[in-house]
């Protein structure tokens, strides 16, 4: 009968097998990560499966991570990072414009003309991190990269010069962008991304400066209808961190798979994951019947070019961070 008490070496095993089971289960350990966007977002594919699955596969399943999308832990889009600091999230997914005071140095990696065109953001960043770490309090940075550069995303608004976004109301992410569309004479109105798609389909702003990649992500493509492409605008920089005191608290051997697969590593991740939806979201919009694609000539983005580059030159002194600049630019 299989209900009949186990006796002898039938005991034995099965209290091994259970007593193992048990030190098994004792010895695992599984890490939050929070975020805000959808699982469909560049974020899964980019940043959260290659790190999953590296830490996973370097501790032989001992460490795991469990992802929070969508605001399972708080919906605050601007919280993010100070979910991570209180430990309502191990670790967490941001960007550094929705709390711009925060991380001035870090977005100077932002501004117009930091980076050539095609040139990746991520190097810069890690190359100055000595000059920016302070930024980060209590936190361990796992990524730090910027978007692809920033396109023109509008409603019933085709932009070729200044000219054509002056007097309008414009979304940004954060302080530098909102410096940049300020000196072309626009308005910026600061919001995050899970707002932009109500905010243009109401008329509350006329348009957006963010990456194309974003045009898929937020589905902008329903409620703008052309892009233009080329001009000096910057980009976007994004975050991931984990609280530093959960970090310490890990055995060595998983502190070593996190570093493993995190730090340029998984930057380089989030840029290329980044830049190659973009890419894929400009030709599909080149390929649609109803969207205009402008993509500008080099003297077009030249006259844009005279307004926002200066823009990069006052920030930089402002705050004090030639150093950063450099550092980024790695002169």
């Amino acid at each position: 009968m299989f209900n009949r008490s186990l006796t002898g070496i039938g005991a034995a095993t099965a209290f091994a097998f259970a007593t193992g089971l048990t030190a098994a289960a004792a010895q695992a350990e599984e890490l939050s990560f929070a975020h805000f966007v959808p699982p469909q977002h560049t974020l899964t594919r980019a940043v959260i499966e290659p790190f999953a699955s590296g830490v996973e596969e370097a501790t032989d399943g001992a460490l795991t991570i469990r992802v929070y999308p969508g605001g399972e832990l708080g919906a605050g889009p601007l919280e993010q990072y100070v979910r991570v600091v209180q430990g309502v999230a191990d670790m967490a997914w941001g960007l550094q414009g929705y709390t711009s005071s925060q991380f001035p140095k870090t977005m100077v990696a932002e501004l117009p003309g930091v980076f050539e065109l095609g040139e990746m953001g991520y190097e810069g960043i890690w190359n100055a991190y000595d000059l920016i770490a302070s930024e980060y309090p209590q936190t361990k940075p796992l990524a730090l990269w910027t978007s692809e550069p920033n396109v023109f995303i509008m409603k019933d608004h085709d932009i070729r010069t200044p000219d054509d976004i002056a007097g309008l109301k414009i979304r940004v992410s954060g302080s530098a962008a909102a410096s940049v569309i300020e000196a072309l004479g626009a308005t910026p109105v600061q919001m995050p991304a899970n707002e932009m798609y109500n905010a243009l389909q109401t008329g509350l702003i006329d348009g957006i400066v963010t990456g194309a990649s974003a045009i898929s992500d937020f589905k902008l493509d329903e409620v703008a209808n052309s892009y233009t492409i080329g001009a000096p605008l910057g980009r976007i920089t994004f975050y991931v961190v984990m609280n530093q005191n959960r970090f310490d608290g890990l055995p060595a051997d998983q502190q070593a798979a996190i570093d493993e697969h995190s730090g340029p590593w998984l930057s380089r991740h989030g840029e290329e994951g980044w830049n190659a939806y973009a890419n894929e979201t400009i030709e599909r919009l080149k390929a649609a019947e109803n969207e205009t694609v402008i993509d500008l000539s080099d003297a077009q983005a030249a006259a844009f070019g005279a307004l926002t580059l200066p823009v990069t030159e006052r920030i930089v002194a402002e705050i004090g961070a030639e150093d950063v600049l450099a550092a980024m630019r790695q002169e």
